[in-house]
């Protein structure tokens, strides 16, 4: 029988106001490291500290790495939305992009 895990996609609000969205198995783990600056290559180094924003469980990885794909490619508007578990607005907002999207095509 297959264990269940914790994955999870979150999104972080960087010191310059950026969003960064990624990926861990350990939320609290994966903030610290973002605000040591583990890594001098990181997009979130010279934005420091950064603020836990959201975050949502999954238990398979292919999933958690789909939605994060996924929310990687949204609006912040859209991101805003989804921290606030808005998903009327966020439907909004995809249909809003889709109405653009074909007017410009």
């Amino acid at each position: 029988m297959r264990k269940d895990h914790n994955y999870y996609v979150y999104i972080v609000e960087c010191a310059d106001g950026a969003y960064y969205t990624g990926v861990t198995n350990n939320v609290n783990r994966r903030l610290g490291e973002h605000n040591e600056g583990v890594s001098a290559k990181s997009f979130t180094y010279n934005r420091r500290p950064v603020v836990l924003k959201y975050s949502m469980r999954f238990n398979k990885i292919e999933e958690a790495i789909t939605f994060e794909k996924q929310v990687k490619g949204w609006s912040r508007k859209k991101k805003e939305a989804l921290f606030e578990e808005d998903w009327e607005q966020i439907g909004l907002l995809a249909k809003s992009r889709q109405n653009r999207s074909s007017s410009t095509g």
